[in-house]
């Protein structure tokens, strides 16, 4: 029999002991296990969620990777156009990984209305593109349709119609420019079928998505041209080296960029993130050590002439600190136990009811959102146990300091 086991056991099972002097020391412990173990969780959960959401809402727009002609154009605008009939596409074997490939074009107007007028960026889309992202963003209405030829249906943002006073089915004019200023401008009528909210604003206040058509038709081209492609892969944690075999892929007269390197800026910031879980990680992980330790000197302290008593019958040092490891161990496995119940039902509750807000100006979403997953709720779990496990090996090191004889007569 593990009697180190059995003498923990019938210890945290009197009732003596949850009496005793150093029980609201341990209750305190325990409470910073639970409260350190809700903390890490929401700092992974909303860091972790934060980084996937705001890297879906950039990649809605413009995909992993947009293949392009090499022009010295750095506006959102379709300049120069490209052929279709390209070997990568529409699908693009000669790379493991990629996931689908779309042909888009885009063209600047200004929508006219009789009171008002906003300048946007009308986005070209055909058959082949991928409305997923769009299908959650989508808050009214549905998506468009381009069944026919010359469709004339939009989906726009709610940003765009909130500033202009527009509805599901209303009609309204986008004027666009030429190369000739002295020419009149091309005038179409679009028909609002749909209104999106990705939360990213910035984005959301330039882009209403179209039919291709209308930009090939206002810049002359053929059918099977347009402005560039966008590409989707698999796995977002390969982007750079799928980026670069995509470039390797191409023909020499196109570029590729990454959407890591077009937002850079937006990238770095996310991944700042990583930085604020790792520190709040350890910052907790150190507090709740800190109080687990001083929970075992107490309990070491109270219970002095035992420990001398268990000396004088033979027990050696390491087997009576396995003891109070034992003891320590229910501690941080009850803290563990309230903290995950505690805080998955904070995460749930906010995965579902959305409890948070966030302003979507600063943060690109409008919500705290959360990532829950228990691949990393168990390795935290199994992190804070070991660490603090580890951190009371020192202060257990006490024990070997007491004298069997002053400990018996320790009052």
């Amino acid at each position: 029999m593990n009697y180190e086991y059995f003498i923990a056991k019938r210890i945290i099972g009197s009732k003596a002991y949850k009496s005793s002097i150093s029980a609201p020391i341990i209750k305190i412990g325990i409470a910073a296990i639970a409260i350190g173990i809700v903390v890490m969780m929401i700092a992974i959960a909303t860091g972790i969620g934060l980084q996937q959401k705001i890297r879906d809402k950039v990649v809605a727009f413009n995909g992993h990777v947009t293949i392009t002609n090499y022009d010295s154009n750095n506006s959102q605008e379709s300049l120069f156009p490209i052929s279709k009939k390209q070997d990568f596409y529409p699908d693009f074997k000669s790379v493991e990984g990629v996931s689908h490939v779309q042909a888009v074009a885009t063209k600047f107007g200004v929508i006219r209305t009789e009171n008002d007028f906003e300048g946007a960026i009308l986005k070209g889309v055909g058959q082949d593109y991928n409305w997923q992202y769009f299908k959650e963003f989508l808050i009214e209405g549905r998506l468009p349709s381009f069944e026919k030829k010359w469709s004339e249906e939009v989906l726009i943002s709610q940003y765009l119609a909130n500033r202009l006073g527009f509805k599901v089915n209303d009609n309204f004019q986008m004027v666009f420019a030429k190369d000739d200023p002295e020419k009149i401008p091309n005038i179409i009528t679009f028909q609002v079928v749909g209104i999106y909210n990705s939360g990213f604003q910035d984005l959301d206040k330039q882009y209403i998505l179209g039919n291709l058509r209308h930009i090939q038709r206002i810049n002359k081209w053929e059918e099977d041209q347009i402005g560039n492609f966008e590409v989707f892969i698999e796995d977002y944690s390969n982007i750079q080296q799928k980026g670069i075999e995509i470039y390797q892929n191409t023909p020499s007269t196109f570029n590729t960029q990454t959407v890591t390197d077009k937002y850079a800026s937006i990238f770095e910031w996310i991944n700042i993130f990583d930085k604020n879980i790792y520190g709040i990680i350890g910052i907790m992980i150190l507090v709740a050590g800190i109080n687990m330790i001083t929970a075992l000197l107490v309990l070491i302290l109270e219970r002095t002439q035992m420990i001398g008593i268990l000396k004088a019958l033979g027990s050696n040092n390491w087997s009576i600190r396995k003891l109070f490891i034992y003891n320590a161990s229910y501690l941080i496995l009850l803290g563990l136990f309230w903290g995950n119940l505690l805080g998955l039902v904070l995460l749930f509750a906010q995965k579902y009811f959305k409890l948070f807000p966030l302003d979507p100006s600063v943060y690109y979403v409008t919500e705290a959102p959360v990532y829950i997953s228990f691949g990393y709720i168990v390795a935290l779990n199994i992190g804070t146990l070991v660490l603090c496990l580890l951190m009371l090996l020192v202060p257990s090191y006490i024990i070997t300091k007491i004298s069997p004889v002053k400990a018996i007569r320790f009052d």
